[in-house]
């Protein structure tokens, strides 16, 4: 294993900005995997740890197959994750949008730049990410329609879910986006929580990319039965919309098959503590994400389901 300082800003008051990278094996670059980007990300950012733990194991084991270079990058934000801001704390400004970045504009163009100018030559990618709203997911990986990702390598994380997603006008300024316009087959990983650790799904998280090494001959790793992934496009997924604002207390779990009519939440007033709204399952099937944060909105899609 070797430690390498990817991209590093000189500080003038503090210690410098610097983005941390772990190398293991030599030879042709075949996959980059990068934690968190966004100061909220604790999730990514621990998934991350216990894969270069896992890789370090494994090359000292003999076990990373000879000629190839994988690299993991935990964090591309320490800065946030210090100041416990999601975006960049100076401008809050995302990052994960300012790719594939421009050396000379701004402070977080410039950490783009310095990220993708080191990793956009690998054969293939994996992005620890997380969803703009808050809330619990069942593990899956998500790729783009358009691009040089593919269903087949996407399967061999061995994950409940391939989602296929449509590329939408703010993706172009995405590391998933540019990676694949640089020729990477690149894909985005849920686990099931962000801002706080979950060291089930995290375990999943660790050994869906293990399988997926394994499936692609990077390292030697096996692991008995069989972990099929059901694929499914966004738009199959089924949103259930809040028509009011207030507490939001639900009823079922992620993960948890669902029958047709199933009270899933209720929205509770806050200042009487009546219930306002009971939101009932469309459909029967899996409950695949749910709202997290103790309030919501009205018209937010809080609930969402994969049909039977």
């Amino acid at each position: 294993m070797k430690k390498r300082t990817i991209y590093e800003i000189n500080g003038l008051y503090r210690d410098s900005f610097r983005i941390t990278g772990y190398e293991f094996g030599k030879g042709k670059k075949s996959l980059c995997i990068v934690g968190s980007m966004r100061g909220n990300e604790v999730q990514q950012l621990y998934c991350c740890s216990q894969l270069v733990k896992k890789f370090k194991q494994l090359e000292e084991e003999g076990r990373i197959t000879p000629g190839i270079k994988i690299l993991i990058i935990p964090c591309c934000n320490p800065y946030s994750m210090n100041t416990q801001k999601r975006f960049w704390p100076i401008d809050n400004t995302d990052i994960n949008r300012m790719f594939p970045g421009y050396a000379l504009g701004e402070t977080t163009q410039r950490i783009a730049d310095g990220i993708f100018s080191r990793i956009k030559d690998y054969e293939h990618g994996i992005q620890f990410t997380s969803f703009y709203m808050p809330g619990e997911f069942m593990p899956h990986v998500r790729m783009m329609d358009e691009g040089f990702s593919d269903v087949d390598t996407a399967m061999k994380f061995g994950l409940p879910y391939v989602v296929k997603r449509a590329v939408r006008p703010y993706d172009t300024a995405t590391l998933n986006y540019n990676w694949q316009v640089w020729n990477t087959k690149a894909y985005s990983l849920y686990t099931s929580t962000t801002s706080r650790i979950d060291k089930k799904s995290a375990g999943q998280a660790v050994l869906s990319v293990l399988r997926f090494c394994a499936g692609l001959g990077l390292v030697k790793y096996r692991e008995s039965g069989e972990h099929p992934s059901v694929i499914i496009s966004d738009k199959e997924l089924i949103s259930v919309r809040t028509a009011k604002s207030g507490i939001f207390e639900p009823l079922a779990m992620v993960g948890e098959h669902i029958l047709e009519g199933t009270p899933l939440a209720e929205i509770i007033d806050p200042y009487d503590g009546t219930v306002m709204e009971t939101l009932y399952a469309p459909c029967e099937g899996n409950l695949f994400f749910m709202h997290s944060d103790p309030i919501t909105y009205a018209d937010t899609a809080v609930i969402k389901m994969v049909r039977q």
